[in-house]
């Protein structure tokens, strides 16, 4: 089993940065890590993964350049650091873990999720 708890949302106005956290407990070892977000009224979307073996990085389109992920395993703590933020990347951030699999874009990848934190980015 594996526990996660993401911090760091909040209220920023557009064009500014929130960093997001995220605690992971329990059986973390070679776990696929990702962040996902669901805006109201949406199904909840990719938007960036670290893998565990090769520590390779993915990220949405709509993302890549402006959010970056990492990941301190002496801590088992992944970090999603946003900048430029957008009204449209106004969502609730879900981090999630998984066995190393190839859908790791995919909600499906994943068997454990936080409870989610809230980003509110105003115009």
């Amino acid at each position: 089993q594996v526990q996660l708890a993401e911090s760091g949302g909040g209220l920023v106005q557009a064009g500014g940065s929130l960093r997001l956290s995220c605690a992971a407990s329990g059986r973390t070892f070679r776990n696929d890590m990702g962040w996902f977000r669901q805006a109201p009224g949406q199904e909840r979307e990719f938007v960036g993964a670290i893998r565990w073996g090769d520590q390779a990085i993915t990220y949405a389109d709509s993302v890549k350049g402006r959010f970056t992920i990492s990941r301190d395993n002496a801590k088992n703590t992944l970090y999603l650091q946003m900048s430029s933020l957008k009204p449209a990347d106004t969502a609730v951030y879900y981090c999630a873990a998984g066995p190393q699999s190839l859908r790791y874009t995919s909600r499906l990848g994943y068997q454990y999720w936080g409870q989610g934190t809230q980003v509110t980015v105003s115009s």
